[in-house]
């Protein structure tokens, strides 16, 4: 299997511990696995527990990282690894933003720069992830529950403060996360491709979300508050629109199956 390994890994570029891993997967017979499983349960709890991460962590990381190809992508891939930074992010993002307390001072400016440059990567990890076809099924679950966290986070902090209305925040978390579960439970077997609308919306909601962050209002005028809450009406209008054209596009889907 050595060998075997040894020329895996010159002709796909993987390292020789992750050409080992996929050969093992693909050789081990069922009854390979269960002798495998039955020595496992014979060990200490603490060296299985060791087996199981390393086997894990090999497993996570075994793959394209980076690099553009044609051989599998690693889950914990850099495109994934961008996403769940972002998740992460949230946390700190909302802990800034209200610790401040309306009173627009370091705190504010940081979580609005937070905001900007965590909803920025969503375009980053998603140009890598398909560049280089490191596309992953944990990407694809991942990556909108980023978005949708970060700017449902930033609404119900804008709420809590005041500057927000709470209908404007429940009507675009409603439709959000309710897509979001249907698409799931509903569409599980099939994909709807993504409308224009739905990227105008997501556009807009950054854009508006990004305004009423930073506090320029006190800089430069009045208008600038104005322009950010018009730019959140549009962000409104779109979040509805394009969550019934989904609805629809779902039904006609269905229906010509």
């Amino acid at each position: 299997m050595l060998n075997a390994a040894r020329q895996r890994a010159e002709s796909t570029g993987e390292t020789l511990g992750q050409a080992l891993s996929s050969l093992a997967r693909a050789t081990l017979t069922r009854g390979a696995r269960d002798t495998i499983a039955r020595g496992l349960l014979t060990l200490p709890k603490p060296n299985r527990l060791g087996v199981v991460a390393v086997a894990a962590s090999t497993s996570i990381f075994s793959g394209r990282m980076f690099r553009s190809g044609d051989t599998p992508a690693a889950i914990a891939n850099v495109p994934n690894i961008i996403t769940v930074v972002r998740i992460l992010l949230v946390p700190l993002f909302l802990w800034l933003l209200l610790s401040d307390a309306g009173e627009l001072g370091l705190a504010r400016y940081l979580a609005a720069v937070l905001f900007i440059v965590a909803i920025a990567t969503d375009s980053l990890d998603g140009y890598l992830a398909r560049s280089r076809n490191l596309v992953t099924d944990l990407g694809k679950i991942l990556d909108p529950i980023a978005d949708k966290a970060l700017i449902g986070s930033a609404l119900v902090g804008l709420s809590l403060l005041g500057e927000l209305w709470w209908w404007v925040t429940i009507v675009i978390l409603v439709r959000e996360f309710g897509i979001t579960v249907y698409r799931f439970i509903a569409l599980r077997d099939r994909v709807i491709p993504a409308a224009a609308s739905g990227k105008a919306k997501t556009m807009a909601q950054a854009i508006a979300v990004s305004l009423l962050l930073l506090p320029l209002w006190d800089l430069v005028g009045t208008w600038y508050l104005w322009l950010g809450w018009v730019v959140m009406g549009v962000a409104l209008a779109l979040t509805i629109y394009s969550g019934a054209e989904y609805l629809v596009a779902a039904w006609r889907h269905g229906r010509q199956r």
